[in-house]
């Protein structure tokens, strides 16, 4: 028994995959569309699957931080994307350590790093005493208000205790400052901490105090119920990949609240990170201190600190603790504080990167061994992880996660496709544009130039916008744009693009503009290259996959181009140019139903669902990589039925419907009956021909001359043969 079609208000059955009224392909389950995911995975021994590693002769100088990133929306755990069952809430006191003891593979020195092996004494190295024992005890009261409960944790600077506010009645955690034996010294520490007491964040925990206790220095901070990431991670092992995104996405919200306010969190990990009811927090503020303060001390973990934190933490080493955070989130990274302490697996050796490549191009960037190679704010790198996010969960839930560029225009084939229904061929005009940067001291200029229509007077207009305002990249940029419109003078463009480069070698447009120019030449392989390191650089964007698809079609690498395409339409249906794409590639596989199916994405509300319909048809009767059977052709029959085009494009659709029936008939891969029509015609070749000879008439009338003439004679030809 046929299976009836699952589309809106269609009374159809599905014969061969095909509707048989509505002509339209089978509407997937989803569990089918999940099994069939594409996605970019390793194709060597490279070191992402497209092959390439990101550019490493760029860092010329000190970089300066790009004026083009905008903040990100964090409302929200995950930005709506992702559901974390809430954690149940822990009752204060039974986290107290019933015997509070470190391990002693866990004692080293403070000063020297040297294995301890006794809970207290003198350092056999450098002679700096020291004590793992706990200085507080429970039912101690500190500066008159605060009870100790007990210790719940050991830290860098010492025992972390629990603690009752006996005067707000509420519980409280106090962190050392100092271990000291000096009472000045305990003091001038708690001093140099109250800065902290500024820090108010609904992501952080607050400080409430700095109080002194003999020769030690504490905070008193907000106490947090819940469970560490550190926790979570050893509890369920490698967490879900959207999971562990949209804990990191959240927590940038206080990275670039401490970096707006000077500080530096130094040392970021699992640990430092609380999940309470359905957010995240800061938990661990002992390590903070003023980006500006040269003598401020520096701490780090193994493993999770970048190459440079000794010389000093500052806003990039930070989030490169962020970066090494997830990695460990996500994965089991064999020797993380020796043969991996600044490096990654590669997708070789980590599965999950195999499968997540914009994932693994983000922890990539987030991680890269020179600073000014990374992202270098935390509004930028939370952008970016937020697509990731859309793309990661695009791809596990079957359900497409679009949203606005603050980057990218939009898809731009809606508004250059012209208005005949010729088929739509890959060309560099397609690729979206870079948003102009508001904050460019030429904007109002580059923007009023860009609107002029004729491309030689928008030239002549960007190049006096260049002389008049020299430190302005978005005229150079538009300048280069327009130019590769023009075509002929790429030298040129080079030549401009050279000076945005030269002023600063990280901007990535110029690598847009770059590939763009190259595509324009039929230079497929270096734009892919170019296209590639904008992947790199931006892997949150869908802009550089579709570029990177297109450069891979027009290389005729059409396995690559549909994985591409395939990425960018799951995440986000709006970019009907990804659609037109991945069913061009998808008939040069010989794959004319995946093909159908890719163009039945294109929305009704597109103004190019007319076009993608056509389209459809005529790949369903084309016989270039093998011949259509009965159901692709009363398939095409019904979707020309359907439209709504009058005039030359219809008839032109009806012979080439007509005309294929005729060949399968003649070649006898159809055998005729009566049983069924196409365009009101029974599939009988005398049927057909009259049918065709109709069609090629009614051509005839909406020409004139030479052309009119030659259908005249194609309808003559075609018409069946009569004694009369």
């Amino acid at each position: 028994m046929n299976e009836h079609c699952q589309r809106p208000k269609c009374t159809g059955t599905i014969e061969d995959g095909y509707c048989n009224v509505c002509g339209l392909a089978a509407v997937r389950s989803q569990t089918t569309s999940q099994k069939q995911t594409t996605t970019p995975t390793g194709r060597s021994a490279s070191i992402t699957g497209t092959g390439s590693s990101p550019l490493t002769n760029r860092s010329r100088g000190s970089r300066r931080t790009s004026s083009t990133s905008t903040r990100s929306s964090r409302k929200q755990l995950g930005a709506g994307l992702v559901s974390i069952p809430e954690l149940p809430s822990t009752e204060p006191e039974k986290l107290i350590l019933v015997n509070p003891t470190v391990p002693e593979n866990k004692r080293f020195c403070g000063s020297c790093n040297n294995p301890l092996r006794r809970e207290k004494g003198f350092c056999s190295k450098c002679g700096q005493k020291y004590s793992f024992i706990p200085t507080l005890k429970p039912k101690d009261v500190i500066a008159e208000q605060y009870e100790v409960k007990g210790a719940i944790a050991y830290g860098g600077l010492g025992w972390i205790y629990l603690g009752f506010d006996n005067t707000l009645s509420r519980y409280i955690v106090l962190k050392g400052l100092l271990n000291s034996e000096d009472i000045a010294s305990a003091a001038v520490a708690v001093a140099e901490r109250k800065f902290l007491a500024s820090v108010k964040h609904s992501n952080i925990v607050g400080i409430y105090n700095f109080v002194n206790h003999g020769t030690e220095g504490f905070i008193v901070m907000e106490y947090v119920g819940g469970k560490t990431l550190k926790q979570i991670r050893k509890e369920r092992g490698p967490l879900p990949v959207a999971e562990a995104i949209a804990y990191i996405h959240r927590i940038l919200g206080a990275f670039a609240y401490l970096h707006t306010q000077g500080l530096v969190y130094c040392d970021f990990k699992p640990d430092n990170v609380m999940l309470e009811g359905n957010d995240v927090k800061l938990i661990d503020m002992g390590g903070v201190r003023r980006i500006d303060d040269p003598d401020g001390d520096i701490y780090g973990t193994v493993g999770y600190s970048a190459p440079e934190a000794g010389e000093g933490p500052t806003v990039v080493s930070d989030l490169y603790t962020v970066g090494r955070t997830l990695a460990v989130l996500l994965c089991d990274i064999k020797g993380f504080g020796s043969t991996h302490q600044y490096t990654l697996p590669s997708p070789q050796d980590e599965h999950l990167f195999a499968q997540q490549e914009s994932l693994y191009r983000f922890l990539l960037k987030v991680t890269a061994e020179n600073p000014d190679d990374r992202f270098q704010s935390a509004d930028e790198m939370a952008d970016q992880l937020l697509g990731v996010l859309r793309e990661v969960v695009a791809l596990e839930t079957s359900t497409p996660r679009p949203t606005t560029s603050s980057l990218f225009g939009g898809d731009v084939l809606p508004l250059i496709a012209a208005n005949d229904f010729a088929p739509i061929q890959p060309e560099f005009r397609q690729l979206p544009i870079p948003l102009l940067d508001a904050t460019d001291p030429a904007f109002n200029a580059v923007a009023n130039a860009s609107a002029i229509a004729a491309l030689d007077r928008r030239i002549e207009s960007l190049t006096q916008v260049t002389h008049q305002y020299p430190k302005s990249k978005e005229a150079l940029l538009r300048l280069a744009n327009s130019l590769i419109d023009l075509g002929g003078n790429f030298p040129k463009v080079e030549t401009v693009l050279a000076q945005v480069e030269e002023a600063d070698p990280w901007d990535w447009r110029v690598f847009w503009y770059r590939g763009r120019a190259h595509l324009a030449q039929g230079k497929a392989q270096d734009a892919k290259k170019a296209f590639d390191q904008v992947y790199f650089d931006l892997p949150g964007e869908l802009a550089p996959k579709l570029a990177i698809a297109l450069a891979a079609e027009r290389a005729r690498d059409f396995a690559f181009a549909i994985q591409m395409y395939t990425l960018v339409l799951r995440t986000d249906p709006g970019y009907v140019s990804a659609a037109f794409g991945l069913a061009r590639c998808l008939v040069q596989q010989n794959d004319r139903k995946g093909a159908v199916t890719a163009l039945e994405q294109v929305p009704q509300t597109s103004s190019l669902f007319t076009r993608s319909r056509v389209e459809v048809a005529r790949i369903l009767t084309s016989r270039d990589k093998a011949e259509p059977g009965m159901n692709e052709l009363k398939s095409a029959a019904a979707i020309v039925e359907a439209l709504t085009l009058e005039g030359t494009e219809r008839h032109q659709l009806s012979k080439r419907v007509l005309e294929t029936a005729l060949h399968l008939l003649s070649t006898h891969a159809l055998a005729p009956t009566n049983q069924v029509t196409l365009l009101g015609q029974p599939l009988e070749e005398v049927k057909l021909r009259l049918g065709l000879e109709k069609v090629l008439r009614s051509m005839a009338h909406l020409t004139t001359g030479d052309e009119k003439i030659k259908l005249v004679d194609e309808a003559n030809r075609v018409r069946p043969k009569t004694l009369f």
